[in-house]
């Protein structure tokens, strides 16, 4: 398929405060260049100048940038121009073509991107502006994200505090990250108030946190362990340490609720419209056919929509396999060949789809059977888990393309046909 000509190629050396603009036309001429501000009168300005100076429609001048989305990008797509992306390592390469010497500034990076749309269209990455729901659901999937690392951080550091001189709590949850410890520590912060913790109290905590696989007198008998002796001040060093380290797990906790609670929301209104909507291009159940595949929560089907929105809605295998880690790179010179781990990647598409394996090798028979026969043939943990992700990868290409949902019934079926 041929490309479409453009009469205009611009090129956005983007920054933070003042970005650069070179206009080249379709021989490679430059027709202008400028700097304007990152303000809303600055982005305005940037537009006029360019249909003034070239002439042209938006749709006849292709601009190129770095950065894939912000308020750039999102102000060019709506008033209708090409955008373009490339990753910073290609452009790398593109600024040495005219010159071995490494020079680098604002304004010789914007002359590179533009005129390396102008010849090398292929390497960059056509854009388009997402549903706004979609990006609702990025957003608050980055932001679990964040609250999961913190939550994680915080429950370390109570951990290292309690095994200073309360270890016998980590019999009960090594993790130390569930909310019924933290209401346990509340009321027994050091061994002295552990032992005078009374039955009653702990049934009565076990019971409002829906605990069942620990009874009171199990708790109470880890609770009353003899201390360990440790020099004077430090229990009450550590104890310090947990009254400022609780009330913020307990923070960071009700926030991860509240997140979880509008993805959940934001993937019901997403899979309400599709179901709703009429026409060839809104056929497809996508949130709905994700969510059946085994392995995929509500996170990881939220990570996928919002980080791979672009190559999941046009069904591209290769696009997804390089974004999440799960294509390897082949090095071939002379004699030498071998096939490595891609690094290069999303990183949280890679640690989206390596749970989604992890937990559907546990849950799906067929996952399981494949993880089984790739260790047999020699293969590692990890990189069996990538081949179980490739092979689900496969599968939800060949569920999106065939508008069903997950059946393990029918895995030699169109699944496998659409894949191959």
């Amino acid at each position: 398929m041929s490309e479409t000509p453009y009469a205009y190629y611009v090129g956005i050396d983007w920054a933070s405060e003042a970005h650069r603009i070179c206009l080249l036309d379709a021989e490679g001429r430059r027709r202008g260049e400028r700097s304007v501000e990152h303000t809303g009168p600055g982005l305005a300005t940037l537009v006029d100048w360019r249909l003034t100076l070239s002439g042209a429609e938006p749709a006849g001048i292709a601009v190129a940038i770095e950065v894939p989305r912000g308020a750039v990008v999102e102000t060019l797509l709506e008033r209708g121009f090409p955008v373009f992306a490339v990753n910073p390592k290609p452009l790398d390469r593109f600024r040495d073509r005219p010159t071995v010497a490494g020079a680098k500034d604002d304004r010789r990076d914007a002359w590179v991107l533009a005129d390396a749309l102008r010849t090398d269209r292929h390497a960059f990455r056509h854009l388009v502006l997402d549903d706004p729901r979609i990006i609702r659901v990025r957003e608050l999937a980055r932001v679990a994200d964040e609250l999961q690392q913190a939550a994680r951080r915080l429950a370390n550091r109570l951990r290292d505090q309690r095994r200073r001189c309360y270890p016998q709590l980590l019999r009960l949850c090594p993790a130390v990250d569930e909310p019924w410890l933290w209401a346990l520590l509340t009321q027994a912060p050091t061994p002295a108030h552990g032992q005078r913790l009374h039955r009653r109290t702990v049934e009565r905590l076990l019971q409002t946190s829906r605990i069942r696989r620990l009874s009171a007198e199990t708790v109470l008998a880890d609770v009353k362990v003899p201390a360990l002796r440790v020099s004077p001040g430090t229990v009450d060093a550590a104890t310090i340490q947990i009254a400022l380290l609780l009330p913020r797990l307990k923070l960071v906790h009700e926030q991860r609720t509240q997140v979880e609670r509008h993805i959940e929301a934001v993937l019901t209104e997403l899979a309400g419209t599709e179901a709703e909507a009429e026409g060839p291009c809104h056929e497809h159940r996508d949130v709905e056919i994700l969510r059946s595949l085994p392995g995929i929560g509500r996170l990881v089907a939220a990570t996928m929509l919002g980080e791979a929105a672009q190559p999941l809605a046009t069904r591209d295998s290769h696009t997804l396999r390089a974004l999440t880690g799960l294509a390897p790179v082949t090095v071939q010179s002379g004699k030498r060949w071998r096939v490595a781990m891609r690094y290069a990647g999303h990183r949280r598409l890679r640690h989206a789809v390596s749970h989604r394996a992890r937990v559907s090798v546990q849950c799906d028979a067929h996952s399981r059977a494949h993880d089984a026969a790739l260790r047999a043939r020699g293969h590692s943990h990890p990189r069996a888990l990538r081949g179980v992700a490739d092979r689900l990868l496969a599968v939800l290409i060949a569920m999106l393309k065939t508008d069903r949902l997950y059946d393990p019934t029918r895995r030699h079926g169109p699944y496998a046909a659409v894949a191959a």
